[in-house]
């Protein structure tokens, strides 16, 4: 694959000043205002107003009730894929994955815009996502906090969720949670939903999946070329956290742990490596592979997606979202 273009793969161009210019990718606008038969409300909310950072909130619009009481729903802190280069919180099937979580477990979603690589290179990606953190623990107590969370959020049930790239950056944000002076949030678990993660040496999967149609390895060692720290290697702690062993201490840290995976992802080994190093360092984690499927089956294919969907749902409303 020697002469494969990997930003022609991706629609996009690298500028002399090492910015990307991006084709514009389908979008949805969020949606305030309940309609007629509509399950789920949703509205932009800036959270950062220096680094421009956002996020969409997702709430039912039929909210469940306790003894005519609303009850309260968990916070799940969602973190959308793309390959730290690509896409937005108003991405059209990142909107509809959170107002399909939103709905059927049900939930408060609070999805975050995070910035995007080249022009923010990690760690600044997990300073968004801690941001976002700390901005939902404070909605809490603030006298104008925001009313979608203070009103029908139980911060004592807070969940991070990232696909792809996503469940790379709640990894390191659930490291940083317990050092964060937070009042009211509680992280109760982490959703790793196809999580990206690299490394030098190749591993099997990588090998037998070089080709892939959405993420061949081109494209892989790209995307992480461009949202690495300028200077080091895929085997760096942000990529390759399986090559450093003088971290077990730190992911200890970590509450129980959902990690999701496709037998036909390029980065499956990864992720089954992820696992294992989670076991090792005393995690609680539960692991759900499918033989069948491919990295972002659940965001291509309709009719696999649903059946992995409600699967997967299934599985979160009664092992995590407790």
């Amino acid at each position: 694959m020697s002469k494969f273009n990997p930003y022609s793969h991706l629609n996009v161009t690298r500028n002399p000043d090492g910015t990307l210019t991006r084709l514009d990718s389908p979008t949805i606008e969020s949606h305030p205002n309940p309609l007629p038969g509509q399950a789920v409300v949703s509205k932009d909310v800036t959270i950062n107003t220096q680094t421009r950072t956002w996020v969409r909130l997702y709430r039912p619009t039929r909210l469940p009730s306790n003894d005519n009481a609303v009850a309260r729903l968990p916070i799940v802190i969602y973190f959308h894929h793309g390959g730290w280069i690509l896409l937005s919180a108003a991405d059209i099937a990142a909107h509809r994955n959170c107002s399909q979580i939103a709905s059927e477990i049900p939930a408060i979603v609070v999805s975050v815009n995070y910035r995007l690589a080249p022009e923010s290179r990690l760690p600044e990606q997990y300073h968004d996502g801690s941001d976002a953190v700390y901005w939902v623990d404070c909605q809490a107590s603030g006298p104008e906090g925001e009313p979608w969370l203070k009103d029908y959020g139980d911060f004592s049930r807070c969940y991070l969720y990232g696909c792809g790239c996503g469940g790379n950056i709640v990894f390191f944000v659930g490291l940083r949670v317990k050092e964060m002076e937070l009042q009211r949030l509680k992280m109760a678990g982490i959703v790793m939903n196809q999580p990206m993660f690299g490394g030098v040496e190749r591993t099997e999967s990588e090998l037998n999946f070089a080709t892939d149609q959405l993420l061949p390895l081109p494209v892989l060692d790209l995307m992480w070329d461009l949202v690495l720290p300028k200077g080091v290697d895929r085997d760096h702690w942000y990529c390759n956290p399986m090559a450093d062993d003088g971290q077990k201490e730190l992911i200890k840290r970590l509450g129980r742990c959902l990690v999701i995976g496709f037998g036909g992802d390029p980065m499956v080994d990864r992720q089954n490596q992820l696992v294992t190093l989670l076991v090792k360092c005393g995690v609680q984690v539960d692991a759900h592979f499918d033989d069948v499927g491919f990295h972002n089956v659940d965001f291509v294919d309709r009719r696999r997606a649903a059946a992995c969907y409600n699967s997967k749902v299934k599985s979160l409303a009664t092992n995590v979202f407790k």
